[in-house]
């Protein structure tokens, strides 16, 4: 049998790293994973080389491989079964997400590099929200985990800021959605004094927060401008025609926080299986959902168990989910979350 089906084909090769740190690196024909990490200066931690010690275990999250030429006692049949892989004798059929249990700084993986874009749209969707939207040559060639997020440097400044992608990369264009936060630096930079071809720096990517293998249903629950990730989850999706069941918590404390519906609705039709509910704390408005998001989280949400829980929002929001989910017995195939906090 042969390594590669398709022998002229790259693969590219997504490592995250327990810190958070995402590097990409190019598989050539033949390589392991580890050879074409080594190429691209990432030292994955390895002894043997020969699939016998187990040092570079690591999970395959999704795509396909071929893995060959190791011993029981450095992976065992229950955890290949599981997803676990040796990154010295795997070598990818297709384009692969792996997860490494060490540190970037531990594998000389860590990217500290500045790079430069361009502001192409700036406006503000609601009193809460502005839309940035960044292009340029770096743009282009960046890659990223839908549901990572970049540290902008605010304008001016070496201060920097986290924000999630709010869209994948397309024709050198990305975008993200910026809480407005009163006296925020960024906030303040980019509402009164940034423009339209201004340049600003930025570092990517980063974070845990990513979509996964998709082989469940999904609930997402957004708490304000977390829906950003989701954005750019959906977008992933709706290029994959992905066809499991997928619903969206979305909640506000304000109508004039509600910011993204033309962008859902648009969703909604290039993915049959979505739909969404926007729900608004403010109890004045009238024609949404009234209350929190656990107030319409329902047992159906979770499928019996089969779904996939992603969670983004201010930390009160995400740890009030967590505890609903517990004492309402809701229980999910797997949760990921992330919890922001604006800075001033």
């Amino acid at each position: 049998m042969t390594f590669i089906q398709e022998p002229y084909v790259h693969r590219t090769i997504a490592l995250n790293f327990e810190d958070g740190v995402t590097r990409f690196v190019v598989c050539l024909p033949g390589d392991t994973i580890a050879d074409a990490a080594y190429r691209h200066g990432v030292n994955i931690p390895l002894d043997c080389r020969d699939g016998a010690c187990g040092t570079c275990k690591s999970i395959c999250e999704s795509g396909t491989f071929e893995m060959t030429g190791y011993v029981e006692e450095a992976l065992s049949t229950s955890e290949a079964a599981e997803g676990y892989i040796l990154t010295c004798q795997t070598r990818p059929l297709s384009d692969c997400l792996i997860r490494i249990p060490s540190s970037s700084v531990a594998c000389n993986a860590a990217d500290n590099t500045v790079r430069k874009a361009r502001i192409s749209r700036l406006e503000m969707l609601s009193a809460s929200t502005i839309g940035l939207e960044l292009e340029g040559p770096e743009i282009e060639t960046l890659h990223f985990l839908a549901g990572q997020y970049a540290n902008l440097y605010v304008p001016g400044t070496n201060e920097v800021r986290a924000y999630s992608f709010s869209s994948r990369v397309s024709h050198g264009k990305v975008n993200f959605l910026i809480r407005n936060v009163p006296n925020g630096k960024m906030s303040a930079a980019l509402s009164g004094i940034a423009k339209v071809g201004d340049e600003i720096r930025y570092r990517a990517p980063f974070g845990s927060f990513y979509l996964r293998k998709v082989e469940h249903p999904l609930l997402m629950i957004a708490g304000g401008t977390g829906l950003a990730p989701f954005l750019a989850m959906l977008e992933q999706m709706a290029n994959a025609s992905a066809s499991v069941p997928i619903h969206l918590l979305y909640g506000v404390t304000r109508e004039d926080d509600v910011v993204g519906l033309d962008w859902l609705d648009e969703f909604k039709k290039r993915l049959p299986t979505f739909d969404y509910t926007v729900t608004v704390v403010d109890t004045a408005v009238d024609g949404r959902h009234k209350g929190v998001v656990t107030d319409y989280l329902k047992q159906s949400h979770f499928h019996d168990g089969r779904a996939d829980l992603y969670l983004c929002g201010p930390p009160p929001m995400v740890t009030a989910v967590e505890q609903y989910i517990r004492d309402q017995g809701m229980t999910p195939a797997s949760m990921h979350f992330e919890k922001f906090l604006p800075s001033t």
